[in-house]
C-alpha cells in the first residue's frame, strides 16, 4: 500500500485528506492511502519518514519554509522562493518541489484584466512567496504587506486611499480568516475598494470569507483559494507518481 500525507500543524480542517480519500474512492485507486501528520514541529518529521511505504508530502503552514532544510534535492523555483509545498520521497531521498504555483497561476489568471498591473501580497509565510513568485513571471509589480517592519514592505497601517489606488489587485496569502475564525478579515481600510480592484483569498474555507464578502461589498473582483488546492493537489499526485 502507497502512502501519501500531509505536514502541517494543526490540520483539524485540512483539504487533502478529503480530496484524496474522494480521489482515491471515485479513481479506484485501491493501493493507495493519505494521512495527516499534524506536527507540532518540524523536528517530528523524522518521525513520519520512518511510515512504511511513504512515498509523498504535501506541506503547508507553518512549514513551507522550514522544510527546506530536509530536502536532498529541490527544483530551482523552490531555491529561488524558498518554500516548498510537496514532498517526493524516492529511495529515502526527499526532492521538493512547489505546485502552488502551478494552482495559483492558473486560477488566478482567470478574472486578470489589463488594469491589474501592481498588486499588494498579505502575509509573508511560504504561500506568499509562492504568489510573489507567480507575479513576478507576470510582470505584476508587488509589494508584502505584514504586520512588524522588516525590509521595504508596508506595514497594515500603512495602507490608505492613494495606495490602495494605485494597487488594484489585493492577495490574502495568510490564514487570517480561515474556518472557525470566520469573522477575521485582513486589516484593509475596504472603503477605499472598488469595481478596479481584484481581491484573492488563498483561504478556502469558508468559500467566502470576511475578505472577500467585504471587497465584493465594494464592487471588486473576488475569487477564493479552492480552485487553486485542486489545482496544486492533482500536480502533486503526478510528482508523486511520475519516474
Amino acid at each position: 500500500m502507497r502512502l501519501y500525507g500531509l505536514i502541517g500543524y494543526p490540520l483539524s480542517h485540512s483539504f487533502s485528506k478529503k480530496y484524496f480519500d474522494e480521489k482515491f474512492i471515485s479513481e479506484g485507486i485501491t493501493d493507495a492511502a493519505f494521512q495527516n501528520f499534524a506536527i507540532e514541529n518540524i523536528s517530528f518529521l523524522h518521525e513520519v519518514l520512518t511510515q512504511k511505504n511513504l512515498k509523498g508530502l504535501a506541506v503547508t503552514i507553518p512549514y513551507k519554509k522550514a522544510v527546506i532544510d530536509f530536502l536532498y534535492d529541490s527544483t530551482d523555483a523552490v531555491k529561488q522562493m524558498g518554500a516548498c509545498n510537496c514532498i517526493k520521497i524516492s529511495d529515502n531521498k526527499l526532492s521538493g518541489f512547489n505546485t502552488d504555483v502551478i494552482g495559483f497561476e492558473k486560477s488566478f489568471v482567470k478574472q486578470l484584466k489589463p488594469h491589474h498591473t501592481k498588486a499588494l501580497i498579505l502575509g509573508t509565510g511560504g504561500a506568499a512567496a509562492a504568489v510573489e513568485f507567480v507575479l513576478q513571471k507576470l510582470n505584476i509589480e508587488n509589494e508584502f504587506v505584514s504586520r512588524k517592519k522588516v525590509g521595504t514592505e508596508f506595514l497594515y497601517d500603512d495602507l490608505d486611499e492613494n495606495i490602495l489606488n494605485e494597487y488594484s489587485v489585493i492577495i490574502n496569502a495568510s490564514p487570517i480568516g480561515t474556518y472557525p475564525d470566520v469573522d477575521g478579515a485582513p486589516a484593509i481600510p475596504y472603503p477605499f475598494l472598488s469595481s478596479k480592484h481584484y481581491l484573492f483569498d488563498l483561504v478556502y474555507n469558508p468559500v467566502e470569507t470576511k475578505f472577500l464578502e467585504l471587497g465584493k461589498q465594494q464592487g471588486a473582483i473576488t475569487q477564493n483559494g479552492y480552485e487553486m488546492l485542486v489545482l496544486q493537489a492533482e500536480e502533486n499526485w503526478k510528482i508523486w507518481n511520475s519516474d
